[in-house]
């Protein structure tokens, strides 16, 4: 029996977990600026690296003739500002409670990636114990 030991599973587990870091740093941020004036709250989107690579691609292609370029792996983010909203009369626009929304969301997610991961590397353990 062959086991692919080395799946897209984790890879792709790995890029959520990422993405939940980078979530987690901007949320701390735009927590840490509740106060400071002016301040524009940032969001961060998961974006496919394959999506963007492949647009970019496409965009270079001088001739219908050339072969399509397709590039499989790999993530990105995309971290942008708030700015068609002001909540406080000094120009900020963090949302305590809504930051503090996606902290818990952003919380469940992590754990929910990381559990999975253990539990892939637990299988890989009892595969290479002959399963006992």
């Amino acid at each position: 029996m062959f086991v692919k030991i080395f799946s897209s599973t984790f890879t792709n587990l790995e890029r959520g977990i990422n993405y939940s870091n980078v979530k987690q740093k901007t949320i701390a941020q735009n927590i840490a600026n509740v106060d400071t004036p002016n301040y524009k709250a940032k969001d961060v989107q998961f974006i496919p690296f394959s999506d963007h690579m492949n647009n970019s691609l496409q965009s270079k292609k001088t001739d219908p003739r050339h072969f399509d370029f397709k590039y499989n792996s790999g993530s990105g983010f995309k971290l942008s500002e708030r700015t068609n909203t002001t909540y406080n009369n000094n120009g900020n626009n963090v949302d305590i409670d809504m930051e503090m929304s996606e902290l818990a969301q952003n919380q469940i997610y992590y754990n929910a990636l990381t559990e999975r991961m253990g539990s892939k590397f637990s299988s890989l353990k009892n595969i290479i114990r002959g399963g006992k």
